[in-house]
């Protein structure tokens, strides 16, 4: 069953302290009143979704895009930062200007993080792919922590796409799938899941329901 699922701001890590004593790292989570801004539809589009728009923009109206600045003035909401859409099935297709809130999770719920990891820049084989390196002493030098011989013989003749070479570590989009919802604080839209959720602070992260559990 395919449902909308929501737009969060990581707030970052913390402890979650049970009433027997154990402690859970956890991650916080603020969501920041997602609102359905389109619907498509297999009639008009071809599959079932919505659109959902979060996060205040904090710029006038009139610096947004045309096609975006249609979308937010037809709801009559102020311009929002992100639009996300999500697949839905038939029977959860939710109407425009629909306001969906942490409630929208339940407590011991799974769910799936999405987001962009943080970035470390170029790094080496022994710390991007966790290589060995070469050996410490005889006859190696000023080569300790490369990665060796990458090619073969005249037989190809060449480095194979995707091989484990130094380049650009993290800033990839990770999906952390299977997080436990340990609370949800509706007061203050908050949703603290179990273990770690990909990206830093204030970073982008969207939510929906695991698809594995």
């Amino acid at each position: 069953m395919l449902r909308s699922g929501l737009i969060a701001t990581k707030i970052g890590n913390s402890s979650y302290h049970h009433g027997d004593g154990t402690n859970t790292h956890v991650t916080v989570l603020k969501i920041d009143e997602c609102i359905v801004a389109r619907v498509k539809t297999i009639e008009k589009d071809g599959y079932n979704a919505v659109q959902l728009a979060s996060i205040e923009k904090g710029r006038d109206i009139s610096n947004i895009k045309k096609p975006q600045r249609k979308i937010f003035t037809s709801i009559k909401i102020s311009p929002k930062k992100i639009i996300k859409e999500f697949r839905v099935d038939n029977d959860n297709i939710l109407e425009v200007g629909t306001r969906l809130n942490a409630d929208h999770f339940k407590v011991d719920q799974f769910i799936d993080a999405s987001s962009f990891s943080i970035g470390k820049g170029f790094a080496g084989v022994m710390k991007r792919h966790n290589f060995g390196g070469l050996r410490a002493s005889h006859g190696v030098s000023i080569s300790h922590r490369s990665h060796g011989s990458t090619g073969q013989n005249q037989d190809p003749g060449r480095v194979f796409k995707g091989k484990k070479m130094a380049g650009r570590m993290g800033n990839k989009r990770v999906t952390k799938q299977n997080l436990k919802v340990i609370e949800i604080d509706n007061q203050n839209n908050l949703l603290i899941v179990k273990g770690s959720v990909p990206g830093k602070k204030n970073s982008t992260v969207y939510l929906k329901d695991s698809i594995k559990k």
